[in-house]
């Protein structure tokens, strides 16, 4: 097993494959794949997830934007960072810096989990700023009861972090592809199959696993939560009825923080929504873009 993912052999099929490129920035290499033609549009994925996420989605909104979707920081093939590039306001800045290297300012983002807020700190630190934040179940607030509230998930997240055989033990684990298969039901969606294999061939690698911990062991959601009220961004919180990772209930949450904000919900839809139904996220981010500024 090797520790990072290969892209010769594990990024010979990857989706939209012909889209991908890698770019320095911000101290790190990164793989972004950029699609389309027109305004553009930015892709924030979510912890532990790669582009793979965007794979039925990214060609659909190629069809009238220009698509920017990159790994995020020690994600799939892009490289890890220094451990502050993990923090929530280090990897904002470094997305900034590789929208610097590319040459855009994407005037509409679409954040999904972690990668909703990673666009909400940039747009309150004023590393960009979009007409509008769509978020898919995203993790804007600490979860209740749950690793974003619990003082000691953190420490226990950077402790986890220090052992070097955690992530290896954590990706020989997913080897069993029934395990990974289990922990992608939990969030409430039913994928493809095919997506459900490149989430195995991820997980199977050690810094892939280590980067999603070392996330979670340096956000702070808090602090987010509490600079929320500040976000000048519109905000549309796309949320799934059956989502089993971020509670749909937390919108309401982050709507008392914003409250401007604009609650959508898909029924019978999990936190993968956008895997499952990729048709409907387009159409959503769509009328998003193209709404007058005003609205």
């Amino acid at each position: 097993m090797t520790r990072r993912p290969d892209w010769v052999h594990d990024g010979r099929d990857w989706p939209n494959r012909i889209a991908s490129q890698f770019v320095p920035a911000g101290g790190i290499v990164w793989h972004v794949q950029v699609m389309g033609e027109g305004p553009a549009v930015l892709l924030l994925h979510g912890t532990g997830a790669a582009t793979h996420s965007w794979a039925r989605l990214l060609p659909l909104l190629a069809r009238s934007f220009t698509v920017i979707a990159p790994d995020l920081p020690g994600h799939g093939f892009t490289e890890s960072p220094s451990e502050d590039g993990f923090t929530l306001p280090g990897m904002a800045a470094r997305v900034a810096a590789l929208l610097d290297a590319l040459g855009h300012r994407p005037g509409f983002t679409v954040g999904h989990s972690a990668g909703a807020a990673v666009l909400a700190r940039m747009a309150l630190d004023g590393l960009l700023v979009p007409r509008s934040i769509v978020s898919l179940n995203g993790a804007l607030v600490p979860i209740r009861n749950g690793p974003g509230d619990v003082p000691w998930f953190s420490g226990l997240a950077r402790f986890m972090v220090t052992l070097p055989v955690v992530p290896w033990v954590l990706s020989w684990q997913a080897a069993d592809r029934a395990t990974v298969e289990r922990l992608l039901a939990g969030t409430g969606s039913t994928i493809p199959p095919e997506q459900v294999a490149l989430y195995t061939r991820l997980l199977r690698k050690p810094s892939h696993v280590a980067a999603a911990l070392a996330m979670m062991a340096a956000w702070d959601l808090r602090t987010l939560a509490g600079d929320l009220p500040r976000l000048a961004v519109p905000l549309i919180l796309v949320v799934g009825s059956n989502d089993r990772t971020v509670p749909p209930g937390d919108a309401e949450r982050v709507r008392a923080l914003v409250p401007a904000a604009r609650i959508v919900s898909l029924p019978g839809l999990g936190h993968l929504a956008h895997e499952e139904r990729p048709d409907l996220a387009a159409a959503l981010i769509e009328e998003a873009a193209l709404a007058p500024a005003d609205r």
